[in-house]
């Protein structure tokens, strides 16, 4: 149930903007909130295009909370979260969430975990009571254990341990964050995996897993006076906790940049990035997290980026070239670039091609037009985003999770769409002037 790569916020907020024809901005979602007597968080998005409602109960803990020597102990419970409770046998979660036709996962990052069903809104009540009475009734035995964690072994097994890029990027975070537990995979490093212990698990539950802890998003055929009086049925009885205080961790100033090589016998294709540290929300400028999201999008925005518009289209040094951003997060930002050589080409040759684009950007910085027509592309990419029921409770949840407000979403539109040249500018020079950088190579195991 881990997914297979975080899906970074900032893409996402990428694809909340309204598209508009005038100076006003429309709101985004429109979502209403309150909270209980518990400290649980309250959001309704309302979507009245169909009967179906999306449930998103997110805990505000991820892989970066655990203790040192437990890695994937938060993924591991995220399992073990579809076992028993005190009024609900093993597996009967799933089954009621099937036998009401509705759908549901699960997923861990480094900083929050979720849960969440989908399903027609005459099953509401069903579905919240369930819900609830996972939250501080779980009930876990060395018998429920040690099958899941077979199957977490496996999931490592099959996602990472067999799969060449993910064994790459492992080593990379390794090298990557000198101190911040971003550096610790989300499922786990295999050894401790194996020696986690029910103690480890209950233990890790039971501090984190709580109302006052938790944002409970309603999205779909839903409104506010229907929500609060099955919220306050099903979890306001709940008891709040007393919370663990989270670590605040910080990056200390780095002095050289890193390589690192992979060769494997699974690798038929070569590929070549780098990752640097940027600015993200932690740094509490958000006006840089925006000038970096359209720099993100004029060098490395699909087709007609710069990246990809000189390494694969006019130089024919590579099949593919781009980069991303990723700034939503509780630790650092990071900012990346990436390219796979063209046959015949060559992993340095994409490097070369590379550092000389963004060695031009460094000194001549984007233009005007450029940053305005980024800016409408990225106002323009979700003109359908509050069509779903997934992607406003995901959205909206996980912004909340990581600290940000309301407002932060409703008003990302405006905020971007303010963002000038200068910001722009200031941004790649404060980004590629650094030290840090770790440069990645994916290599057949012959060559």
């Amino acid at each position: 149930m881990l997914r297979a790569s975080k899906i970074a916020l900032c893409l996402v907020l990428t694809c909340v903007a309204c598209a508009t024809t005038n100076a006003a901005f429309a709101k985004v979602f429109s979502p209403e909130t309150f909270s209980l007597k518990n400290g649980l968080q309250v959001v309704v998005v309302s979507n009245h295009r169909a009967p179906v409602v999306t449930q998103l109960l997110i805990y505000k803990v991820g892989a970066m909370d655990e203790p040192a020597g437990k890695s994937g102990v938060a993924h591991f419970l995220e399992h073990l979260m579809f076992k028993g409770t005190k009024n609900l046998k093993a597996g009967e979660f799933s089954a009621i969430v099937a036998r009401n036709g509705g759908q549901e996962n699960a997923f861990t990052s480094q900083d929050y975990s979720g849960y969440h069903q989908t399903f027609a809104a005459d099953r509401l009540d069903t579905m919240m009571r369930i819900e609830a009475e996972r939250m501080r009734n779980l009930l876990l035995t060395k018998k429920d254990i040690e099958p899941e964690r077979k199957v977490v072994l496996e999931e490592r097994n099959s996602r990472v341990n067999n799969n060449p890029s993910a064994l790459l990027r492992e080593e990379v975070n390794a090298a990557f964050y000198l101190n911040h537990p971003y550096r610790v995979p989300v499922i786990g490093w295999e050894h401790e995996i194996k020696a986690l212990t029910l103690e480890d698990l209950v233990k890790f539950y039971h501090q984190w897993y709580a109302p006052n802890n938790a944002v409970l998003i309603y999205a779909g055929d839903v409104s506010v006076e229907k929500i609060r009086p099955l919220v306050e049925k099903h979890y306001g009885k709940i008891p709040s906790a007393s919370m663990p205080k989270r670590v605040v961790w910080s990056e200390p100033p780095q002095q050289t940049d890193r390589r690192i090589t992979l060769r494997h016998a699974q690798v038929r294709q070569p590929s070549w990035s780098r990752k640097i540290m940027a600015p993200g929300i932690q740094s509490g400028n958000l006006s840089m997290v925006y000038a970096l999201e359209v720099l993100s999008e004029i060098i490395g925005g699909g087709t007609t980026s710069r990246l990809y518009r000189s390494l694969v289209v006019e130089q024919k040094i590579a099949v593919n070239a781009g980069a991303w951003y990723n700034g939503y997060n509780r630790g650092p930002g990071s900012i990346g670039f990436y390219g796979t050589p063209l046959q015949g080409k060559s992993v340095l040759d994409v490097e070369a091609a590379m550092t000389k684009e963004l060695m031009r950007l460094l000194k001549n910085g984007v233009s005007e037009q450029e940053v305005s027509e980024a800016i409408t592309r990225l106002q323009n990419a979700a003109v359908y985003a509050r069509d779903g029921l997934y992607a406003p409770a995901s959205i909206v949840g996980e912004a909340l999770a990581l600290g940000l407000t309301l407002e932060d979403v409703e008003e990302w539109p405006e905020r971007i769409g303010k963002i000038k040249v200068k910001a722009v500018n200031e941004v790649i020079k404060l980004v590629l002037g650094r030290k840090g950088s770790v440069t990645a190579i994916l290599l057949p195991e012959d060559m």
